[in-house]
């Protein structure tokens, strides 16, 4: 299926909503250290509810560690910076969709390494600055997986 990738999230509760997200979409969740809070954190098993069992999530050392152990078919990064719309790709099981920490979103290495075809927008209003990072994720986790005809669904 999919892999998602947090780099450096910030925020437990959309760390929890993707964790439920990756649950029902049968997604793979993979974050990149350091994480802006504590692993046990209450917010954070409370916006996951009980789909923490449903989903395993991996953590890694840095950017590099995740490539390596994970070896992802392609590798896009989402930026509200970017000029590709991500809805210009085609989707294929084994792509990786990351996304940076919510205050800063992915440092400009990373979107350099990435370059133009692999760093994606997603369409908004051009006076807003950016979406919440779970929004943004199940977006573009619906699309990877409509594209792939809800392999897996029931109903």
């Amino acid at each position: 299926m999919f892999h998602i990738v947090l780099f450096e999230p910030e925020i437990p509760p959309n760390t929890g909503n993707i964790i439920r997200l990756c649950a029902n979409t049968g997604a793979h969740l993979h974050l990149i250290e350091p994480l802006g809070f504590d692993w046990d954190d209450s917010r954070l098993k409370r916006a996951g509810l009980d789909y923490h069992e449903f989903v395993e999530v991996r953590r890694y050392a840095s950017l590099a560690a995740f490539t390596s152990a994970v070896q992802p078919a392609r590798l896009f990064g989402f930026s509200s910076q970017a000029s590709r719309s991500a809805f210009d790709v085609s989707y294929q099981p084994g792509d990786a969709l990351m996304f940076g920490p919510e205050t800063r979103g992915l440092p400009a290495e990373i979107k350099a390494k990435l370059g133009h075809d692999s760093l994606l927008r997603l369409p908004m209003r051009p006076q807003n600055r950016s979406l919440n990072l779970a929004n943004s994720v199940s977006v573009m986790m619906y699309e990877a997986w409509r594209q792939q005809g809800f392999a897996g669904a029931s109903g």
